[in-house]
Order: C-alpha cells, then structure tokens, then sequence
C-alpha cells in the first residue's frame, strides 16, 4: 500500500463509508477505505430490504453493499481490510494506527458505524436476518399477523414494541426484572397498548429453530422459579441498544453518554477535518438511507475542505 500522505481516509464500509467513498471518488479524492471486522456493516447481516430507494422488488442486504463496493471502486476508491487500534487526531496529517501498520492523511471521515448488543444465546447469530432482528422499522413488516417478541426494558425496547403492535396480533415484551429503565411516559404507553403483553423478571435461554432456518418460538426462563417454557413466536426484536464503534478515539472527540460521536451541522466532529457520518454518530434513525445520506455530506465537506486549506 503506498506509504504517502492520503487526501482522505474513511474508516468503515457500510452505507456511510460506502456512500462518502463514492462521492470522494468521483471528486478525485483517491479514497482509502478501511473495511473493519465486519465488512458491509449491519446491512451485510439482514436480508430483503424493501425501504431503500430505487429497488421497488426490494434488494438483498448483502447484494446492496456489493453493488455500492463496486461503485465505489469503479471510480477508484481503494479498499484496504484493517481495525482502527488508535488514532492521533492532535495535528494533520491524522495519524491513524492500524497494529502492523500506520496510515497518514489530510482528513478523516468516521463511518464505523454502531453495533447491535446482542444477547449471545447458541442460535442467536444463526437466525439474525430469519426472525432475529435489532431493527423493527426494518424488519416488522415482513411479521404482519404473527406473534412477536421484543427483548429489553429501556425506551428501545418500548419503542420497537409499540412500533411493531402496527404489524404483530401480540406483542410479547420480556424484561429481566420487575423494574424498568424507559422512561414513565414510554412505560405507560406500552402498558396501555392491548396487544403488549409484559414478561417480567424472565429471560431468554434460546430461540428456535435453526434447524427450519425460521424463528418459530423462544425457549424462556422464569428468574424466580426457575421454571422454562417455549413461547411460540416469528420473530424476536432486540431491544437493548447499540455500542457504537469509537472506542478507539478515546477522549479526542465528543461523544455522548454512550459514546456516540457528537456532531455539529449533521458530520462536524470538534476536530477540524474529521467527520462522522452514519450510526457512529446517528442514535435516532439508523437507516440505510440516512447513513448513506450522512456519508455524502461528509465527503462534500472533506471536499471543501481540501480546497480551503490548499491540500
């Protein structure tokens, strides 16, 4: 890989990185895109996506992110495989360390997106995209009439509850403990709904069935009998958040208290040239298309930039 100063790096390769490496391509940028340890992003882990634009038979997760590569390299994006271990964001060229290697470059757009928390149950990862879902405005369609589930005790959880009472005859919203973390008015609302149905101080065990490929029920357990139990359902939603990936920028930027990227002006990060763009700095839509949308605007801005600052 060639050792000199790049224009811009993009760290991330799922809608956001994707998107700004297109647009930073086709304005000659010469763009390195880091593609961390999961390639694609979330996308790359769920199946027919029927909301995003253009695609009116819907499109393949997967098959969507393999078109915007092959977008993106075709106007010369180059793509690099690589986990961000630490970053220097005190003076450019940025100083980005990847372990066995150190990249420098003149601007740095963050779309590394946020990482679902997942329960690790045996055949939880085996069934994501056939009934284990972390997004209900995704994925709730494709359960209307059925019998759901939604696993978390925060507002998360009681959104995508009420979100999905829209698609789902019950929805079955398990919770660890007798005492919740939503916020009263969130709580209540979703005590009211009729087809809300609450399992408190009840866990998860597993979910079945990998051997049908589908989601067909939840093997549950009862904390203070220890008694268990299958609970016949289509689909399980995780309602218990994102971490997102900014770690590695320690205390170099703003963050919230859960340590997404704050930004001003949609992908302004505190530092002058470094941009987010994407779920890393996105808590409230989390969409394809408002990550993508987030990834153009930081490659416009890296854009300006370079031009103001005579790079």
């Amino acid at each position: 890989m060639n050792e000199s100063v790049r224009n811009t790096v993009i760290l991330g390769s799922g809608c956001s990185g994707l998107t700004a490496a297109i647009y930073a391509a086709r304005a000659n940028l010469k763009p390195l895109l880091i593609q961390g340890h999961e390639p694609g992003g979330q996308l790359s882990m769920t199946t027919l996506v029927e909301n995003f634009p253009g695609w009116p038979e819907g499109i393949q997760g997967p098959e969507l992110i393999e078109n915007m590569h092959k977008q993106a390299e075709r106007f010369g994006t180059e793509f690099h495989t690589g986990h961000l271990v630490s970053a220097d964001l005190s003076k450019r060229p940025f100083e980005l360390n990847l372990g066995r290697e150190t990249i420098l470059t003149k601007t740095l757009i963050i779309a590394s997106g946020a990482s679902a928390r997942w329960l690790g149950l045996p055949n939880e990862q085996a069934l994501i995209g056939h009934g284990v879902s972390s997004c209900a405005t995704c994925d709730g369609f494709f359960f209307s009439g059925k019998d759901i589930a939604v696993i978390g005790g925060g507002d998360s959880a009681m959104e995508e509850a009420l979100f999905l009472t829209r698609f789902a005859t019950k929805v079955s919203l398990i919770h660890r403990r007798d005492a919740f973390r939503a916020s009263k008015i969130m709580l209540d609302r979703a005590r009211k709904h009729e087809k809300i149905e609450f399992l408190t101080n009840t866990v998860v065990d597993d979910v079945l069935d990998v051997s049908r490929k589908e989601v067909t029920g939840l093997k549950l357990r009862d904390l203070k009998t220890e008694k268990t139990w299958d609970l016949p359902v289509a689909a399980m939603f995780l309602g218990i958040g994102h971490h997102p990936n900014a770690t590695a920028f320690g205390d170099q930027l703003d963050k919230d208290a859960d340590g997404y990227l704050v930004t001003k002006d949609y992908v302004f990060t505190r530092v002058p040239g470094v941009f987010a763009c994407g779920d890393v700095q996105d808590r409230r839509y989390r969409q394809a298309i408002t990550a993508a949308g987030t990834g153009c605007m930081a490659a416009i801005e890296v854009e300006r930039f370079l031009e103001e600052h005579g790079a």
